[in-house]
């Protein structure tokens, strides 16, 4: 059987095959996006219950399209970003495939590439790689297998009934890891937490959710991210309402704050003696936005009225000025570990010359040094935004440009 031959094959059918799709499609350009699951998959099914979006919805959204079961100022849900996804394929009738696995892509010999899928091969002149940064979840290999506890990624955490009965230890204090904490405490559950270094924005500030301010201070365009920042992770959260991320306040609730997670033996667990400067880097960072913002403000006469209260940082608490560097695990009760600790990218089906030794793609704001490849939603593509749903559709549309432009 002769293969398939199209335009482009976009590989992925999440938000930034979606958003891609939508500009190839205004753009003319035949193409196909091939997703293994379904639309969306990873919001269906590789987050917790009651996640929501980190931007409100009037922010984290395609510019063409609102949220329709949601206000602007609401946070979506996790079921809604799927569903608002769908229905973007739906209503521009974009040629996405679902339940279709890509195994290999390769070089065609006479021009373009050879993928090969799970449902035949197709010969295209361009792929773009849309299958984001949530691929392969990373568990540090800190505990053994058969160590006294269950073990389990944040990927497949849901909801604290799922959890055995006793106490938890959460890994990781970035969005995932601190809301996590924050639910499995409002159960009541004993909950530890290890904290490493990460940013802390307020939620909101002057009446202007913190997404207005990194846009107004041009932080959303940057294109590096600040020297010796580059892995630093960001405690946001739109849970409850949206509320600020404050370890302080979680340990005043009565959390269990500790350092970075540094080995396991006999039982024990122990911590790296770093989480008051850990803690103390991130109110910095919280501080120094609310600076700049009141600096904006200042310089353009905005009427957006102070709050000078949230500037107040609170007391340390014992954990700051006693810090715990050793748990008994069953003397503690924990029964659980949730590694809240981030994903690896798998470009293992893409036998391209894009790499470097270390498997990270090679390109200049998502155009690959590979003529005819392209990557997207990747982390700081072209700019700090690159990843949220309204940078790829930013992204997307550069990107569909460069493939239009290779097609005339």
């Amino acid at each position: 059987m002769p293969a398939e031959k199209v335009n482009t094959v976009v590989v992925g059918g999440g938000q930034a095959g979606v958003a891609v799709s939508g500009h190839l499609h205004r753009a003319g350009v035949d193409h196909v996006v091939l997703e293994k699951s379904r639309i969306a998959e990873a919001w269906r099914t590789a987050r917790w219950d009651s996640l929501v979006a980190n931007g409100p919805a009037w922010h984290d959204r395609f510019p063409d399209k609102t949220f329709d079961d949601c206000g602007g100022d609401d946070f979506a849900t996790k079921d809604g970003c799927a569903r608002y996804f769908e229905d973007y394929v739906r209503e521009h009738d974009l040629p996405v495939r679902t339940g279709i696995t890509v195994n290999s892509t390769v070089h065609d010999p006479d021009g373009g590439y050879i993928v090969e899928t799970s449902d035949g091969v197709i010969h295209a002149e361009n792929v773009v790689v849309a299958t984001g940064p949530f691929q392969d979840p990373v568990i540090p290999p800190v505990m053994p297998a058969d160590a006294p506890v269950i073990q389990m990624h944040s990927q497949t955490y849901r909801n604290p009934n799922q959890l055995a009965e006793g106490a938890v230890l959460v890994v990781g204090a970035g969005s995932s890891g601190s809301q996590i904490a924050d639910e499995l405490l409002r159960a009541g559950r004993k909950v530890f937490l290890s904290v490493g270094p990460h940013d802390r924005p307020p939620r909101s500030y002057r009446g202007k959710d913190f997404v207005y301010w990194l846009g107004v201070l041009g932080k959303w365009e940057m294109k590096t991210p600040p020297a010796g920042r580059e892995h630093v992770t960001i405690a946001v959260s739109g849970a409850y309402g949206g509320r600020t991320v404050d370890f302080r306040k979680f340990a005043d609730r009565g959390m269990n704050l500790v350092g970075m997670t540094k080995a396991y033996k006999h039982g024990k667990i122990s911590f790296e003696p770093d989480l008051a400067q850990n803690v103390n880097e991130g109110d910095e960072n919280y501080l120094s936005l609310l600076a700049e913002a009141d600096a904006w403000v200042e310089r353009e006469g905005a009427d957006y009225p102070p709050e000078e209260e949230v500037k107040i940082i609170g007391p340390d608490p014992d954990c700051l000025t006693n810090p715990t560097l050793e748990v008994d695990l069953a003397a503690e009760g924990i029964k659980t570990i949730i590694w809240a600790t981030g994903y690896r990218q798998d470009f293992g089906w893409l036998q391209v010359d894009s790499f470097d030794a270390k498997g990270t793609p090679l390109h200049d704001q998502g155009v690959s040094k590979v003529e005819g490849v392209y990557f997207l939603g990747l982390p700081w593509l072209s700019m700090r935004g690159s990843s949220f749903i309204w940078g790829v559709y930013v992204d997307a549309e550069r990107i569909a440009g460069e493939i239009a432009g290779r097609a005339t």
